[in-house]
């Protein structure tokens, strides 16, 4: 029954609602803190947090590539920058399914198998929750023991991701997913190299995601090197919980939520709240700017088709029937004195 109502784009929608609502409840009780704040921040840093937003949003990318790789459909890159940032637009929709669903059959324009697109994008997913996690449990207890104590459940997690993530049972697993849904098994299992490959691209991803909400951190309390680690962890913390409350678009409402009790205790709340709205904008922006990228490769690659398209056609007036007919070839003559025989003879002969 719960998974039913989640399902209900009403219901989606209402969470949505009362999570904005919520979040406007909380501006409005601090909001001489929170104007006081959003004063103080400077437009170099929130630019800062935007470019490392945007740069990690590209290592998520290409960790995503790498997985696809592994499992047997190697994409440029920027065929892999259209699937995954037009994709993405789709998480601010209400429903867990639609980046999902995009991805799948984008990746269709370029003969990727729906079961291997999916087998990717899952495993992408699993590779960024474990990985964030593990940042995390190792990040924010060093910058905060305050705040880690409060997200103690949530690092509870990474062991079981990590051992999922282990190339025999991940195997296993996709295998009776796969079955469930009456699919084959993958043609080639996801491999060790290939899951580090996108694990090493999705931590690089996570220390710019880090370092955006960094910029922001130092901006306003003006902490230096020392809040990166707090940065770091908190968000990935923050991003984590948004994944699993998979009711809230784009994790929208329980990452704000998770990112102010992550800093509540190293700063103000106020400034808590401008640093998680920030960060949402900055993300937000991203999202936008990436799409943009993608929807101009596809603009770019349209364009680039058409020309040869065009030129693979007959010219008007070539190739056809002649106006008496197919000239049989007598024996004797070759093909290009075929088209010199005189009109005359030919009418002879008809």
């Amino acid at each position: 029954m719960l998974r039913r109502l989640l399902e209900n784009p009403l219901i989606r929608a209402g969470l949505m609602a009362a999570a904005l609502a919520f979040c406007g409840l909380g501006l409005a009780g601090d909001w001489p803190a929170v104007q006081a704040s959003l004063a103080r921040l400077h437009w170099y840093a929130f630019t800062g947090a935007f470019v490392t937003a945007a740069a990690g949003a590209g290592c998520m990318t290409l960790a995503w590539r790498a997985i696809l790789a592994d499992l047997g459909s190697r994409l440029p890159v920027p065929a892999a920058v259209r699937i995954m940032s037009v994709a993405q637009l789709g998480k601010y929709l209400p429903g867990a399914v639609w980046v999902f669903a995009a991805q799948v059959e984008l990746g269709r324009d370029h003969q990727i198998p729906r079961r291997r697109g999916a087998a990717a994008t899952l495993i992408a997913l699993a590779v960024a929750l474990g990985t964030g996690l593990l940042l995390g449990t190792i990040a924010l207890p060093i910058a905060s023991a305050g705040a880690a104590r409060r997200y103690l459940w949530l690092m509870a997690l990474a062991p079981v991701i990590a051992i999922c993530l282990a190339p025999p049972v991940l195997r296993r697993l996709l295998d009776r997913a796969l079955l469930l849904i009456r699919r084959q098994p993958l043609e080639r299992p996801p491999s060790t190299v290939g899951l580090v490959v996108a694990a090493a691209w999705t931590t690089l991803g996570w220390v710019l995601w880090g370092t955006h909400a960094w910029f922001l951190v130092d901006d306003l309390t003006g902490r230096g090197a020392s809040a990166l680690l707090l940065g770091i962890g908190g968000y990935a913390l923050a991003w984590s919980a948004g994944i699993v409350l998979v009711m809230f678009p784009g994790g929208i409402g329980p990452r704000e939520v998770a990112l102010v009790a992550v800093l509540a205790p190293v700063m103000p709340r106020g400034a808590a709240l401008v640093v998680a709205l920030m960060s949402r904008v900055a993300m937000t922006a991203t999202d936008l700017a990436w799409a943009g990228v993608g929807f101009v490769i596809s603009r770019v690659s349209a364009q680039a088709y058409a020309p040869a398209a065009l030129s693979r056609r007959p010219a008007p007036g070539k190739h056809r029937k002649p106006a008496h007919g197919w000239t049989p070839r007598t024996p004797g003559t070759s093909v290009g004195q075929v088209g010199q025989i005189p009109i005359e003879a030919d009418s002879q002969a008809v």
